[in-house]
């Protein structure tokens, strides 16, 4: 078993689970529909390829810092009207995302379409592009230890400078049932555009802040 963890920053994300007409929201967290896209997106995956083996892999997500809810309002025209549309994305948010097999071969596969991308990768929307690092590496342990003994990625720091311990929010699936949501990815047609359902639990844990962190330097590209 082993765990391929991700680093989820920019300055802005977009992770929409439901959306309806003009108004488009995100989650407070990235979904795993989110992450198999951009997974498959590095994959070189069309529309309409499977997602059957992408869908096994075991889902989970830590909060490190949650960012701020922010809407972008504007005004799209047609031939024949103008119309509001409303869409909420995360502002500076950073997650550690991470998908567990015991496909380690499989795993490889991954590590090395994020490294060398077919297609573009972003966080949601393509007006979302990632902030570097995105690919941390492979951890040969389950998903949920990953989760809890990977250095905070986001470090608040108390009156005196010192970072501490932080206590963050972790959510992964769950073969119990939990709460359900609609994130599972059956299809990213255009044309017929499919989501399932999934179990997921969370949990709060105590994450060591690292002694050593260096801000990442921001690249766009």
């Amino acid at each position: 078993m082993a765990t391929l963890l991700l680093r989820l920053s920019a300055p802005l994300q977009s992770w929409g689970s439901e959306s309806k007409f003009e108004t488009r929201r995100t989650e407070k967290f990235p979904t795993k529909s989110g992450v198999i896209g951009l997974i498959a997106s590095a994959l070189g995956y069309s529309r309409e390829d499977s997602l059957e083996k992408l869908n096994t892999l075991k889902f989970g997500v830590r909060i490190d810092h949650e960012g701020e809810l922010i809407r972008d309002y504007h005004v799209a025209k047609t031939e024949k009207a103008s119309y509001v549309t409303n869409r909420y994305y995360l502002s500076d948010a950073v997650f550690l995302a991470g998908i567990e097999t015991s496909d380690t071969a499989f795993l490889d596969e991954i590590e090395t379409a994020l490294k060398n991308p077919v297609f573009p990768l972003f966080l949601g929307k393509r007006s979302c592009p990632p902030t570097m690092p995105l690919f941390l590496g492979i951890r040969q342990t389950d998903l949920l230890t990953a989760l809890r003994n990977e250095p905070l990625l986001y470090e608040q720091r108390n009156d005196f400078g010192n970072a501490s311990e932080q206590k963050v929010r972790i959510i992964i699936d769950s073969d119990s049932p939990a709460e359900v949501i609609r994130d599972v990815p059956i299809s990213f047609s255009k044309t017929n555009r499919k989501f399932g359902f999934r179990n997921v639990r969370s949990e709060y844990a105590e994450i060591p802040s690292q002694p050593d962190f260096i801000p990442t330097t921001h690249n766009p590209f």
